[in-house]
């Protein structure tokens, strides 16, 4: 019987890790494959931005629904301007209809509140919340299936706010 308990263990330990590894992939896939979507942040009030060392993030296009008639989980299909920054044209249940010019981000409504599209918080250094105080973006990696990777914070010009270390 110890035997068979041992076998269990080590056989969820191998699934634990062959998913972990499948997660990692994807990530970089997206990171390395994906479409720079830039989302414009929308406002909030700085004083409950910061909370140690992260940035709570709301974006334009989750600000004004109607969101009971939206489904909860769905796409919000966005079209890209020459700055790469994404307004939306539509929200949707399914991946198609897509246009040519169009991107897909993958959305959940978790309550009657608004939507995440997973990337709702910003990390950062302790110490370093000044520097992105001026973020106007968030820019996402997005792939061709919708889904989103939040891979930084960008000023007005579109040019990305890196943290820049002094010794």
């Amino acid at each position: 019987m110890k035997k068979l308990n041992i076998i269990i263990i080590v056989l969820n330990l191998i699934g634990l890790l062959v998913y972990f590894n499948y997660s990692i992939r994807q990530k970089e896939h997206i990171l390395d494959n994906g479409r720079l979507v830039l989302l414009k942040l929308a406002p909030v009030d700085p004083r409950s931005l910061m909370q140690g060392d992260y940035m709570r993030l709301s974006y334009d296009i989750g600000e004004n629904l109607f969101l009971d008639s939206l489904p909860k989980r769905g796409y919000v299909v966005l079209k890209l301007d020459e700055q790469q920054v994404g307004h939306d044209v539509r929200f949707q249940q399914g991946k198609t209809p897509l246009n040519a010019g169009e991107v897909l981000v993958e959305f959940t409504r978790p309550n009657s509140w608004g939507i995440n599209i997973g990337a709702e918080s910003y990390f950062f250094e302790e110490g370093t919340g000044e520097r992105y105080e001026k973020a106007e973006y968030g820019g996402l990696k997005v792939d061709e299936k919708g889904n989103s990777l939040l891979v930084g914070l960008y000023d007005g010009g579109g040019v990305r706010i890196d943290v820049r270390y002094e010794m």
